[in-house]
């Protein structure tokens, strides 16, 4: 089965796209993980990337989509994957499509984490990071045991910028301007299948697993 996860930043996505993995056995694919095993492997793709990387360029979608598809190619990916922040773009959708058709494949679902903006504004804000150890809380899901004080090295913590609620807003305000489309673009392929992410995560992965089956 092949897989696409749709989702605002801080939807949870990428939790549910490794337990999807882990469950089906299939590899969880994220172009962030593809770019850095090129480049550390130094393949002809990952040099071309590191050109662009190495310039603060955005690496060009066909390029893109020549990496995901060489690791799509992969024999780990042969029963399926779980593609984790791509697509992020139409271009990016419909190179992704004409590529798998070629090798007479095709994306099988397309899930859709869907939080509204405000919760994923407080899940996000309620985030605490410590910046000695690296450890990460969540004042209402995960918080420490004294408040504001890391529990595994005793240091302070805080609420990093990435997470501030005006930064989260306009980071939400560039997904739906990108992901709406892609949101269209599925429901005409007759792919996309919508799951409710204000739900616990355990009840959220259930819903995936009754869409994709046992």
């Amino acid at each position: 089965m092949r897989i696409i996860m749709l989702g605002a930043p801080g939807a949870g996505k990428g939790t549910q796209a490794k337990k999807i993995a882990a469950k089906y056995g299939i590899p969880h694919i994220s172009t962030g993980d593809i770019f850095r095993a090129n480049i550390k492997e130094g393949t002809e793709l990952g040099k071309k990337a590191k050109t662009y990387m190495d310039q603060g360029l955005l690496v060009p979608d066909e390029l893109v989509v020549d990496l995901v598809v060489d690791r799509l190619g992969q024999e780990d990916a042969k029963n399926g994957y779980v593609l984790d922040g791509f697509p992020r773009t139409i271009p990016q959708a419909e190179s992704l499509d004409e590529a798998l058709r070629k090798i007479d494949s095709k994306i099988d679902y397309a899930i859709d984490v869907d939080v509204p903006d405000e919760n994923i504004v407080n899940r996000m804000s309620g985030r605490r990071a410590c910046v000695k150890c690296g450890a990460t809380y969540h004042v209402v899901y995960a918080p420490t045991k004294v408040e504001g004080v890391c529990d595994a090295c005793g240091d302070k913590l805080i609420l990093r910028d990435d997470d501030k609620p005006e930064t989260v807003k306009k980071r939400l305000n560039v997904y739906h301007e990108q992901t709406q489309p892609l949101i269209d673009y599925y429901t005409k392929a007759q792919v996309l299948k919508r799951v409710d992410g204000t739900k616990d995560m355990e009840e959220v992965f259930n819903a995936i697993v009754a869409i994709l089956g046992d």
